[in-house]
């Protein structure tokens, strides 16, 4: 297993010198494309059961009050990464058994379920790579390659905070289940960490 970060922390260099060579970790920045095409370089000929895409940022600003340049920075992080990520990677994913590519996409990307407004960036990012998935389900299923965005649910981490809903381990072990279960007729479809099928 392979492990990216920007800057990898000592709890995942320790997962990675108790895990007896199962676990490799990586230093890569998801906005720096030659990084990202270097890694997969270095990797080639390995095969990826799933290739899952988690780097994410939350920004928010109200109508009015919209920072147009942080907002690119979201576009950059939530939806141009993911693509290049899958783009870089696709063939070690074509190699291996899983075969599956998986971005934690939010709720709150879901233009069917927006009842609350606001959010303009962060919404327009996970709508937008919602959509790419999409694309991307179409596009890969000839190579037997399953696509599909997941919602993690409204987690307490540091981007989450401390009144979310649920703990990490609840959404992981979720997760887990859903990303084991998917198969070719779930390909392109949005799910939660529940395997609850949610609107575009």
């Amino acid at each position: 297993m392979h492990a990216c970060a920007r800057q990898p922390s000592a709890a995942l260099g320790e997962i990675e010198r108790t895990a007896s060579g199962l676990v490799r970790t990586h230093t890569l920045d998801v906005t720096d494309h030659a990084a990202i095409d270097a890694l997969a370089e270095q990797l080639r000929g390995e095969p990826i059961d799933l290739l899952l895409n988690v780097a994410g940022v939350l920004v928010t600003t109200g109508f009015g009050k919209t920072n147009y340049e942080t907002w690119m920075r979201s576009v950059r992080i939530n939806l141009f990464a993911p693509l290049k990520i899958a783009e870089a990677f696709v063939d070690h994913v074509a190699a291996g058994e899983g075969r599956r590519i998986v971005t934690l996409s939010s709720v709150l990307g879901s233009i069917g379920g927006n009842a609350a407004g606001g959010m303009y960036d962060y919404r327009s990012t996970k709508a937008g790579v919602n959509a790419v998935m999409k694309s991307m389900s179409l596009d890969l299923a000839r190579r037997g390659i399953i696509a599909a965005p997941i919602h993690p649910g409204w987690v307490r981490t540091d981007m989450g905070g401390p009144r979310a809903e649920i703990d990490p381990q609840t959404s992981v072990a979720g997760m887990r289940r859903v990303i084991a279960g998917l198969t070719s007729a779930d390909t392109g479809r949005f799910f939660n960490y529940q395997g609850e099928e949610l609107p575009w």
